[in-house]
């Protein structure tokens, strides 16, 4: 299930909601790519300290924090479908 977000600046970012199969496979490496590099240190040093256990359980919330970074930093629902699966998931409000 993928949302699509929109900055008034015009960029939009699509976003998968729930398991991050990008994380799982290629650890931090993801976030690097996506511009993310806050979450990116974060899941790196995590993964070296704790021998990548952290990394299971970035697995299952990356995915949440990336999109809730998104809107704290002003993207909005880019259509009324990422709008509903945003509220149905709790992102926001309805």
């Amino acid at each position: 299930m993928k949302v699509r977000l929109k900055h008034e600046s015009g960029l939009i970012r699509e976003c998968k909601v729930g398991f991050s199969w990008t994380v799982f496979f290629f650890g931090f490496l993801p976030p690097f790519f996506r511009g993310d590099w806050k979450w990116g240190l974060i899941i790196l040093l995590l993964g070296s300290v704790t021998f990548g256990f952290s990394n299971v359980v970035f697995w299952f919330i990356y995915n949440g924090i990336y999109i809730k970074d998104l809107l704290q930093s002003g993207y909005e629902p880019a259509d009324e479908h990422s709008r509903a699966i945003l509220v149905n998931k709790g992102y926001i409000l309805g």
